[in-house]
């Protein structure tokens, strides 16, 4: 389906002229990629990172603009869809991708400083990243949002226990979320990809020997899939040499005698 529900044959190309994507750690990595092809689909790219220079090169070189800042701060989001709908007058398309690893097991070697660190780029920017494009994705008529998960959001990844907690987070979000958001024409999905060769495993590409990896340019391909024929609250598993598609949840077991549990929306306490 296109940005206006409509299906697309994912064997051509993705248009996307005349519309505004953003993208969150764009500067490099899956980020990079992804805005270079959405750019190259014909939508306007609005790069977002805390790298001010990277921002800037990958904007200059797309025909987008750049926006420095820590997305994991309570107004970094808001600030950077105004900015991009200033600029470009609309906002179609958002692509929450920026994230981290702990560096740590989280159990007994917890940094609490770390730890909020981690929850903050990874989960809170997914939120407020969903909370600040919804208006704007209203006011275009719709749209589609994409936030990068993991293969750890899908299965447990014991070398970083909280990087697997936060990408868990960011799939539960975008299954819960998404149906309300689907009534108003706003697709929320995700992509989890497996180990991908970016600078979040640098540090330990060396063990990976002979092991497939991912290529950034094979995210960003599966994220256009999901852009165009991602289904509301479907998290798209990206693996070497495979098709991506959507992971198939297993349903969970109820009551006996087949109720179903009633839709109940949480009051704060």
């Amino acid at each position: 389906m296109d940005l206006d529900g409509e299906r697309v044959d994912l064997e051509g190309a993705l248009e996307l002229e005349g519309k505004v994507a953003l993208v969150t750690g764009g500067a490099s990595g899956i980020g990079e990629a992804a805005a270079r092809l959405l750019a190259a689909s014909g939508a306007r790219v609005a790069v977002v990172d805390r790298d001010e220079v990277g921002a800037r090169r990958v904007a200059d070189e797309v025909g987008g603009s750049a926006h420095a800042t820590d997305v994991s701060a309570p107004t970094a989001m808001a600030e950077a869809v105004a900015a991009a709908e200033e600029r470009f007058g609309r906002l179609d398309v958002v692509l929450l991708n920026a994230g981290m690893t702990s560096g740590q097991n989280g159990v007994t070697d917890l940094d609490v400083e770390g730890y909020r660190r981690i929850v903050g780029v990874n989960v809170d920017h997914v939120v407020f990243g969903v909370a600040a494009a919804v208006p704007a994705l209203r006011r275009a008529g719709g749209g589609v949002v994409v936030a990068t998960a993991s293969l750890a959001g899908l299965m447990p990844h014991p070398g970083d226990p909280l990087y697997t907690l936060t990408k868990h987070a960011v799939v539960g979000y975008v299954r819960a979320a998404a149906p309300a958001l689907a009534d108003e024409g706003i697709r929320l999905a995700a992509v989890c990809p497996g180990y991908t060769d970016t600078a979040l495993i640098a540090n330990a590409r060396a063990e990976f020997g002979d092991f497939p990896l991912l290529g950034a340019e094979d995210v960003a391909a599966a994220i256009m899939a999901v852009v165009g024929n991602g289904g509301p609250g479907e998290c798209w598993f990206v693996q070497p040499g495979r098709e991506p598609g959507p992971y198939g949840f297993r349903g969970v077991p109820g009551p006996a005698g087949g109720r179903r549990a009633p839709e109940v929306t949480w009051e704060q306490h």
